[in-house]
């Protein structure tokens, strides 16, 4: 699927995807420091993905969401690249993916983000409940620790 608007180009097409250019962003993102590049081609191919693309074809961001395409989603890896930010870019990718006809009628949708909460509570997130919401996390992963940065 494709949408377009002033000259970008949002694709669900995995094969157009510049992988080295979102690699190296996620490499160096709090939330996947020092991610090998392996995990994500593996993850790439895992999920559901949304490439941004800018007038000239090149990579300007990317999301992707983790389905069964019935009841559940996981958005995560959000990014657009510095020189293509302000252009409201990032809104259109998030609700590009929440209306792909795959997820547009799932139950529930998740998320984490440390920086991007105004992004996503305009389309209706909210902090999950912490009584019934539970995780795992392996401590260093990729041999750095994950830890957040403080929420301003």
């Amino acid at each position: 699927m494709e949408w377009r608007r002033d000259g970008y180009l949002i694709s669900t097409d995995a094969g157009r995807l510049d992988r080295e250019a979102i690699w190296r962003f996620l490499r160096t993102s709090y939330w996947s420091p020092n991610v090998p590049r392996e995990v994500v081609e593996r993850s790439i191919e895992h999920s559901l993905v949304f490439g941004l693309y800018a007038p000239d074809g090149a990579q300007a961001g990317f999301a992707r969401a983790i389905t069964d395409r019935a009841t559940f989603a996981w958005v995560a890896d959000v990014f657009v690249l510095e020189q293509h930010r302000g252009r409201g870019l990032g809104v259109w990718l998030v609700e590009t993916v929440l209306s792909h006809p795959d997820l547009e009628a799932v139950r529930k949708v998740m998320l984490a983000t440390a920086d991007a909460h105004g992004l996503y509570e305009r389309f209706g997130f909210a902090p999950s409940d912490p009584q019934r919401t539970m995780e795992s996390t392996v401590a260093a992963p990729y041999g750095v620790s994950l830890e957040l940065p403080p929420r301003s």
